[in-house]
């Protein structure tokens, strides 16, 4: 593990997230050989990553607030201009379930009203992906649509969903994996209405939208971080091309709450 950023990652927001989300990941990949299993593991790695980003952003971030999954929610940052928004294990569940890859680690950057940096490290996949590298997503499908879904608890409303649009069901853990599975070309669409935090999908929204994806509320309505209140009801990140048949479908059967 890096001591300190080399000077190019001090100097760029991108480069800087994708620092830490990759620091993060190389110490809890540390914590999984380190003999800790189930929720002694899931603790240690928490606290580990949130400890160390914590100490990253303070050290070259000073000025810069901070909203963490596993941190005191600081209301001073709905006053500041720049809030890193970081989940420091998205997917404990896999986590502590080794070899398992799909898990991941988010560092994202609220700037003056919306996402300007972000980073989603998978450590199992050995990557990185961050707002500051470029994509190649091909524009249209040359195959039967992919909807990354949960693992333990996919919502029943996404096989009739996916019976309509003509898609197969992709089970898979974390929020983070699911949206990279959709920038990595596995899958095709990541939709989600069971209730996620601003930390669960603002880095994996803030990658998918440079990679040229659609990313909103699960209707279409637009995704809002560094909120009062830092709950999301729903998610969905796709293809463009699927975007409009997921949404009307999703109008449709009224499955969401009002704005």
């Amino acid at each position: 593990m890096r001591s300190s950023p080399p000077d190019e990652v001090l100097l760029d927001d991108h480069q800087f997230a994708a620092w830490c989300a990759t620091t993060a990941g190389e110490v809890l990949e540390t914590l999984r050989v380190g003999g800790l299993a189930g929720d002694d593991l899931k603790h240690a790695g928490d606290a580990a990553s949130h400890d160390l980003l914590m100490h990253l952003i303070g050290t070259y971030r000073p000025h810069d607030s901070v909203l963490s999954e596993e941190g005191r929610d600081d209301r001073r940052r709905l006053e500041t201009d720049r809030v890193w928004i970081i989940d420091p294990v998205d997917g404990t569940r896999e986590f502590s379930e080794p070899p398992r890859s799909d898990w991941a680690v988010h560092v994202a950057l609220w700037k003056d009203g919306d996402l300007a940096a972000g980073a989603v490290a998978q450590p199992g996949l050995g990557r990185t992906f961050h707002t500051g590298e470029q994509f190649d997503i091909p524009p249209t499908l040359d195959r039967i649509p992919r909807i990354a879904v949960s693992r333990t608890r996919p919502a029943e409303f996404v096989v009739e969903m996916a019976q309509e649009v003509g898609a197969e069901l992709v089970p898979m853990g974390s929020a983070g994996a699911k949206v990279m599975s959709v920038v990595r070309g596995v899958t095709d669409a990541y939709v989600h209405a069971g209730g996620q935090y601003e930390w669960d999908s603002a880095a994996p929204v803030a990658v998918a939208r440079v990679a040229g994806l659609h990313a909103s509320r699960a209707d279409g309505r637009p995704l809002k971080y560094n909120q009062s209140d830092v709950w999301l009801p729903d998610l969905l990140v796709c293809r463009p091309v699927l975007a409009e048949p997921i949404m009307a479908f999703v109008r449709r059967r009224g499955l969401l709450p009002g704005a």
